[in-house]
């Protein structure tokens, strides 16, 4: 199973028919996986804690805190079965690669990095979703070594998915009549560069590596996903840029497939 990280953008490509990024995740099972996984893990922008922690549900609840958007969003469910087997291998797995304090949650449900994109790619939210956290006081690399760990998942037809944006800043935004800013095609650019190049090692150390690092991403959250899926993946993976469009200017919905070494 290759491993994949989506821009998933605002929360309203759930409902919003023009974002381009839509028709590419409702097409994902025709135009980029048609093999069903036994399950999905989700690495969500929208989950941070001080450890590694990873949802044990039996059955995923849906955050929605949208009650001021227009319908139907308000009313959006995504309720896919979680999976307390599928949550304790990732918790002894990323034991076994280091992570000396992993920690489970049974009450949350599935944020919107989580079911927006996944209620568009699986609409029948019939596959279990585990959901594991981010650490944005930690840097790209332990979110690498986070994917390192949860690689042997790949080989029992797991899903692993990070969910957050190439580019997110929400204090710089246009129109979707602008150009796109330079700043955000500069950072994106490199980023498409480094991964179809391989250079894993200056993605991990994008603050310092990449242009623009603190423009693209003033707080790290939706780019660490990116880490996790990438080092899933393993060393020498292959990254294949699978869809790429932009929103108001600044907003990059770049997403790659990474494809394990043969």
């Amino acid at each position: 199973m290759d491993t994949f990280f989506i821009g998933h953008g605002a929360p309203t490509v759930a409902i919003d028919a023009s974002l381009p990024v839509r028709p590419f995740l409702q097409q994902w099972r025709e135009n980029i996986l048609g093999t069903k996984p036994r399950g999905i893990l989700i690495i969500s922008a929208h989950w941070e804690t001080a450890e590694p922690t990873v949802t044990v549900v039996d059955q995923n609840d849906t955050i929605n805190v949208f009650q001021m958007f227009p319908d139907p969003m308000p009313q959006l469910r995504y309720p896919a079965p979680g999976s307390p087997e599928l949550a304790n291998q990732v918790k002894e797995l990323l034991i076994k690669g280091g992570f000396e304090q992993v920690k489970e949650e049974k009450c949350r449900g599935l944020d919107h990095g989580a079911w927006v994109p996944l209620i568009l790619m699986y609409p029948n939210a019939d596959v279990p979703v585990v959901e594991l956290s981010i650490q944005t006081d930690k840097d790209g690399t332990h979110h690498y070594n986070m994917g390192k760990a949860l690689a042997p998942l790949r080989d029992q037809g797991i899903l692993i998915i990070g969910s957050g944006n190439a580019t997110h800043n929400l204090q710089v935004l246009g129109s979707d009549n602008e150009p796109v800013f330079p700043w955000a095609l500069a950072f994106d650019t490199w980023l498409k560069e480094s991964l179809l190049d391989g250079r894993h090692d200056d993605v991990n150390h994008y603050n310092v590596k990449a242009p623009f690092p603190k423009m693209a991403h003033p707080s790290p959250e939706h780019f660490y996903p990116l880490h996790v899926a990438l080092g899933a993946a393993g060393v020498k993976a292959k990254a294949e840029l699978i869809h790429h469009s932009w929103s108001l200017a600044s907003l990059s919905y770049a997403s790659y497939r990474f494809a394990a070494a043969q």
